[in-house]
């Protein structure tokens, strides 16, 4: 069972706009100029890239949608910060 994860994240506010960026994101866009044009995130600025980080490190929908999610391809999920779109690089 993987113990880390390393993933980049969009967050915006509503649920109607990471819609449309995950559209964007199947027409080819890259996600970290995605990124750094919509997310509230302070990591925004460096292409919504989070590093590697721990197991339970996140909140749990967010780790859950980390650990449990499929690799490389953009995830939609709600927590009390906003709505996520998040693309999992890789899990140790």
């Amino acid at each position: 069972m993987a113990r880390t994860a390393a993933a980049l994240h969009i967050l915006v506010k509503h649920e109607s706009q990471a819609k449309d960026i995950i559209e964007q994101l199947k027409k080819g866009a890259k996600f970290q100029v995605l990124a750094k044009k919509y997310s509230t995130c302070p990591s925004g600025k460096k292409g919504g890239d989070l590093g590697e980080f721990q197991k339970g490190a996140m909140v749990p929908a967010f780790d859950k949608a980390c650990f449990n999610g499929e690799l490389l391809k953009p995830l939609l999920i709600k927590t009390k910060f906003g709505w996520h779109v998040i693309k999992v690089l890789y899990r140790t």
